[in-house]
């Protein structure tokens, strides 16, 4: 890649590869997992992510230092090095991922991952928690109708709503986070370690809320806690005049903000578990990823130089 129209191809087809990745794979854990058990398992995922982040940030601390490396720029080991443990995971998904309970054996595991009785248990809770499940089975493909029907059902709008809006102040200090802890004063190699501590309590967050959610049966009461966290830290962080001159203190701030108890994982529980249909379900776990990424492009463009001086401390700094 060596110009903008080249990097614009590139970030449009790592778009058109990812997009159906995250609905996919929500529907696939459907089939194994009862509405109650999907929340636990979907915040498990979302705390792989994090796990990753933490994991990349201690590789990247070393990797950088390769630069100059039979000539290469640091940065380029490090998409290299971790673009190949995407691509090992890739391929051994494809042969480790089954398409059903009742069909997890492959000529390189005859004995598959269950028997045959906890293959019947595994089926019969699901039915019998979500009768929808078994209207169509997995390689069956929707109509065009149905994919409208499932657009229509306006009973899964509000959730939507939540995933273009909640994830908003977080998504705006993620996207610009190295900026900000470099105008901060920090070095290259400091932010990579600075962005650990919030990983590690995003993910205690995460799980904690996730579960509450389920132990209490209240998804949209808990996740509540998120604003109730978020808003005054934003406002903090926008009043407080200290900013610029404390760096740790604002470092703490923003690892606080972007640590926020992730409610994704809830909502896109809430999805399944309202769609009555498979049908439903696909396309549901599609648009509310549509609205979430949504969401993210509303993000990288709130802050920007024509809003000058509107945007305050950390922001402003790191524009500069």
């Amino acid at each position: 890649m060596t110009s903008r129209h080249g990097f614009y191809a590139c970030r449009a087809l790592i778009g058109i590869l990812e997009g159906g990745f995250i609905p996919d794979l929500i529907l696939w854990l459907s089939y194994f997992y009862t509405a109650a058990e999907l929340s636990i398992r979907l915040s498990f995922f979302w705390t792989t992510l994090a796990l990753t982040q933490i994991v990349t940030s201690i590789l990247a601390f070393g990797i950088l230092h390769m630069r100059g490396v039979h000539g290469m720029a640091g940065w380029s080991w490090l998409f290299l090095i971790e673009g190949l443990f995407t691509l090992v995971i890739g391929i051994s998904a494809f042969f480790l991922m089954v398409p059903s309970p009742v069909q997890t054996k492959k000529p390189w595991n005859k004995k598959g991952w269950f028997t045959e009785r906890e293959e019947y248990i595994i089926v019969n809770k699901v039915l019998r928690d979500d009768p929808t499940k078994g209207d169509m089975h997995n390689r069956q493909g929707i109509t065009p109708k149905m994919l409208w029907q499932g657009i229509s059902d306006y009973y899964l709008w509000p959730i939507y709503l939540i995933g273009l809006v909640a994830y908003e102040p977080m998504n705006v200090l993620g996207a610009y986070l190295t900026l900000v802890l470099k105008g901060l004063g920090f070095g290259t190699f400091e932010v990579n370690l600075l962005a650990i501590p919030q990983n590690v309590l995003h993910i205690i967050l995460l799980l904690a809320i996730t579960w509450l959610s389920e132990r209490f049966n209240n998804r949209l009461g808990w996740s509540l806690f998120s604003p109730i966290w978020t808003v005054p830290l934003m406002l903090l962080l926008r009043f407080w005049k200290g900013a610029l001159v404390n760096k740790w203190g604002t470092y703490v701030v923003v690892s606080l903000i972007l640590a926020n108890p992730y409610i994704h994982a809830i909502c896109v529980s809430l999805c399944s578990r309202n769609s009555q249909s498979i049908r439903t379900r696909t396309v549901s776990a599609s648009l509310y990823n549509m609205f979430a990424q949504a969401g993210s492009i509303i993000s990288s463009n709130i802050y920007r130089t024509a809003d000058a001086p509107l945007y305050k401390a950390v922001v402003l700094r790191s524009y500069q």
